[in-house]
């Protein structure tokens, strides 16, 4: 089985259950094929990345095609845990989309300064949110061409 031919997984950094929770509805309202898995925050983002703790093996930890990712979170907020990321020469390619409630104009410049691919402002609507999972559902898994993710499971 290609790269292509397999459902990409998209890795999710939410401290907030209900955040969570609409996010998996949303996914499931749009149909999405990709596999959504979640972590709690920037250490558990960086864990599951390295696979160390509980995300040790790879059927527990697949190499993610795309990460979302909330900047207020406990531990290790977003900022850090996206510097780490585009720092690190083995997950810099992983396409990171900010999806936050914060709308400042400091933390979208910071963002992209950091390497973030893009900057999303979270909905305030379920249905603005199915409409979010919808845009980038299109956009990262058929119109751009991701990296192949073959030979770093």
């Amino acid at each position: 089985m290609t790269a292509s031919s397999r459902p990409i997984v998209i890795l999710m950094a939410e401290d907030d259950p209900e955040d969570c929770m609409l996010a998996k509805f949303a996914f499931e309202e749009h149909r999405v094929a990709n596999e959504l898995r979640i972590v709690e925050d920037g250490e558990e983002l960086m864990d599951y990345l390295h696979r160390r703790g509980r995300f040790s093996s790879a059927e527990e930890a697949p190499r993610p095609g795309l990460i979302l990712l909330d900047l207020n979170m406990p531990r290790k907020d977003g900022r850090e845990t996206l510097q780490e990321i585009k720092a690190d020469p083995v997950f810099r390619r992983i396409p990171v989309v900010v999806l936050t409630s914060s709308k400042a104009e400091e933390d979208i410049l910071r963002s992209y300064d950091l390497g973030a691919n893009s900057f999303i402002t979270k909905p305030v609507t379920f249905e603005g949110l199915v409409h979010v999972v919808r845009t980038l559902s299109q956009y990262w898994f058929e119109v751009v061409e991701l990296p192949s993710q073959e030979g770093r499971d």
